[in-house]
C-alpha cells in the first residue's frame, strides 16, 4: 500500500464533501474520479502503465502537428464552446510536455497558443456582437435568463468588463463563455482586447511552461507529489481558510461587526496601543480612503494601463522569443524567405527608394523629431509626456547596444547599405517605434477621432515600412525587425505606463 496516493484522496474527499453545495457538477464528479483513481491506485490492487512512456509515444507520433492541434484547441476552446467539453489546459500541459522532449519548440508553441487563443475569444467576441443580445432575449428564457438577468450581465460588464476577461481566462466554464458575452453585453472591442490579449498570453504561457518544467523533471516531480501530500493538505486547508475570510469579509455588515470588536479590544488596558506610535497609525488605517490601485486607475486609466501592458506583453515576448532561438540555431522561421521576396521584387528603383525611406529609422533624425516633440509639449507644460518620450528613446538606444553584445549575431552577407555592428535586434526598426510613440502623445492634444486615428496608423505603416526596408537592404534579417520593435514596443510601453502613474498620483497626491 502507498501512503502517499492515500492521504491525497483522504484530503481531496473531504475538501468535496465541505465544498459539495459549491462546486459545479463538472468538478464534483471529476473530483470523485480521482479520488477512487488514488484509492485504487494507493491500495496497490491494480498496476497502473507507464505514464511517462505513454506520453513520450503520444508526443513522438504528433510531432510537429503538435502545434496545430494545441493552437486549433485553443482557438477553438472559446471560438466553438468546446472549452464546455474539453477543458484547454490539458491540451496546453500536453503541449508543453511535448515541447519538454524536445520534438518542438516550446517558443513558437507560446506564440502559436497565445494568438489562437485571442482570435478564439475575437470569433466568439464578434459572435457575440452579431447573435448575441436579440439570440439570448429569444432563447434566453428556456435557460433561465431573462430581461432582468441580461441588464444584470451587462451592467456586469460595464463595472468589471476588465477584470472578468482577464480572470476568467483561467477558470474554464467562464473562460469559454466569457467573449460571447462581452459581445453580446456591448462591451467595446477597445476595452475586450487590451484584457484579452493579457490574459490569454499569461494564460498560454503558464500550462505550457508547467508542462514543459514537468517534462523536465518528471520523476522529480513523481517523488515530490509522493512525499509532500501533507503540504499538498496544508496548502488545501489554507486556500480554503483565505477564500471563507475574503467572502466573509465581503460583507458590510462582516466588516462593521469586526471593526467593533477590534475598537473593543484596544480600549482594555493590556491590549491598548502606545499612544505616540501605534495610535496615530491605528486611525489613518480607520480613515475611509480608496484603495491605492483606485487612486492610480480612476476612469479610463485602468484600460490605459492595461493597453499598454498588452504591447509592453507582446513586445517583449517577440524579443525574447527570437533571442532565446538564435542561441540555439542562426536562422529563424522566415528569415530566408523573407530574403526570397525580396530578391523576386527587386529593382534599381526599389532599391533607392529603400535607401531613402531606411533614414526614417536612423537615430539622429528620430532624436532630432523627438527633440522637437519634447519642446513642444514642455511649451504646454506636459512634462511627464515630455519625460516619457525621452527616456522611451534613450532606454531603447542602451537596450539595442546590450541586446547586440549578448546576442552576436553576424549581419547578413552582401548588404545594399553599410553596416556596422551586430546585427540582433535592428536598431533602425526599435527606434522607429518612436514615431508611434510621438503621435500617440500628440494625439491627446489634437482634436477629432478622424486626425488622431489617421495619425497614429500613419506612425505604426511608417514603422513597418523602415523594418521592411532594412530586410530589403539585407542590413537585417526580419526576425532582427520583429526583435527589434518588440524591445521598443516594451520599454515605451514601460516608460507610458510609469507616466500615467506618476501624473494620476500628483493629480490626486492631495486626496484621501
Amino acid at each position: 500500500m502507498k501512503i502517499g496516493p492515500m492521504v491525497a484522496a483522504a484530503f481531496l474527499a473531504a475538501f468535496l464533501v465541505l465544498r459539495r453545495r459549491k462546486l459545479e457538477p463538472t468538478l464534483l464528479i471529476g473530483g470523485v474520479i480521482v479520488v477512487v483513481g488514488l484509492l485504487v491506485y494507493g491500495s496497490g490492487l491494480v498496476k497502473f502503465p507507464d505514464v511517462k512512456k505513454l506520453v513520450e509515444d503520444a508526443g513522438n507520433a504528433l510531432g510537429q502537428w503538435t502545434y496545430v492541434v494545441v493552437g486549433v484547441m485553443a482557438f477553438f476552446e472559446t471560438g466553438a464552446f468546446v472549452g464546455l467539453i474539453a477543458p484547454g489546459e490539458t491540451f496546453l500541459i500536453f503541449g508543453g510536455v511535448v515541447a519538454g522532449q524536445g520534438t518542438i519548440s516550446l517558443v513558437a508553441l507560446i506564440a502559436i497558443v497565445w494568438t489562437c487563443a485571442v482570435l478564439g475569444d475575437l470569433a466568439s467576441f464578434y459572435a457575440g456582437r452579431r447573435l448575441g443580445r436579440k439570440f439570448l432575449v429569444k432563447h434566453g428564457p428556456k435557460v433561465s435568463i431573462n430581461e432582468e438577468r441580461l441588464h444584470m450581465v451587462e451592467a456586469f460588464f460595464d463595472r468589471h468588463g476588465g477584470k472578468a476577461i482577464f480572470l476568467g481566462r483561467f477558470v474554464g466554464v467562464v473562460r469559454a463563455v466569457n467573449p460571447f458575452l462581452a459581445g453580446s453585453s456591448g462591451m467595446p472591442l477597445k476595452r475586450f482586447l487590451p484584457y484579452d490579449v493579457v490574459g490569454a498570453g499569461a494564460w498560454a504561457t503558464l500550462l505550457l511552461v508547467l508542462g514543459y518544467v514537468f517534462w523536465q523533471s518528471f520523476d522529480r516531480v513523481l517523488h515530490y507529489a509522493e512525499q509532500g501530500t501533507l503540504a499538498l493538505g496544508t496548502t488545501i486547508v489554507v486556500l480554503t481558510l483565505l477564500v471563507w475570510l475574503y467572502r466573509y469579509f465581503r460583507v458590510e455588515e462582516n466588516r462593521h461587526k469586526a471593526a467593533a470588536w477590534t475598537d473593543e479590544q484596544l480600549e482594555r488596558p493590556a491590549l491598548r496601543p502606545p499612544a505616540r506610535v501605534l495610535r496615530p497609525l491605528w486611525r489613518w488605517s480607520r480613515r475611509p480612503r480608496r484603495f491605492f490601485w483606485n487612486r492610480i486607475t480612476p476612469g479610463e486609466l485602468g484600460l490605459e494601463l492595461t493597453t499598454l501592458l498588452a504591447f509592453v506583453a507582446v513586445g517583449s515576448f517577440a524579443f525574447a522569443a527570437d533571442a532565446i532561438t538564435l542561441h540555439q540555431k542562426d536562422l529563424i522561421t522566415g528569415d530566408r524567405t523573407a530574403f526570397d521576396w525580396a530578391d523576386k521584387v527587386r529593382s534599381d528603383t526599389l532599391d533607392d527608394v529603400a535607401r531613402a525611406l531606411t533614414h526614417l529609422g536612423s537615430l539622429p533624425l528620430v532624436g532630432g523629431a523627438t527633440l522637437l516633440a519634447v519642446i513642444a509639449l514642455l511649451a504646454r507644460r506636459r512634462v511627464i509626456e515630455a519625460a516619457a518620450l525621452t527616456s522611451g528613446l534613450v532606454l531603447t538606444w542602451a537596450a539595442v547596444h546590450i541586446a547586440k553584445v549578448a546576442v552576436d549575431r553576424p549581419r547578413p552577407s552582401n548588404p545594399l547599405v553599410d553596416t556596422a555592428g551586430q546585427s540582433y535586434p535592428s536598431g533602425h526598426a526599435a527606434y522607429a517605434v518612436a514615431w508611434i510613440a510621438i503621435a500617440v502623445v500628440l494625439s491627446r492634444t489634437v482634436p477629432g477621432l478622424a486626425r488622431t486615428t489617421i495619425l497614429v496608423i500613419a506612425a505604426i505603416v511608417l514603422t513597418v515600412v523602415v523594418g521592411a526596408t532594412r530586410v530589403y537592404l539585407r542590413a537585417h534579417y526580419l526576425s532582427d525587425v520583429v526583435g527589434g520593435i518588440g524591445l521598443a514596443a516594451a520599454i515605451v510601453g514601460l516608460c507610458g505606463m510609469a507616466g500615467l502613474v506618476v501624473a494620476h498620483l500628483r493629480h490626486n497626491g492631495g486626496r484621501s
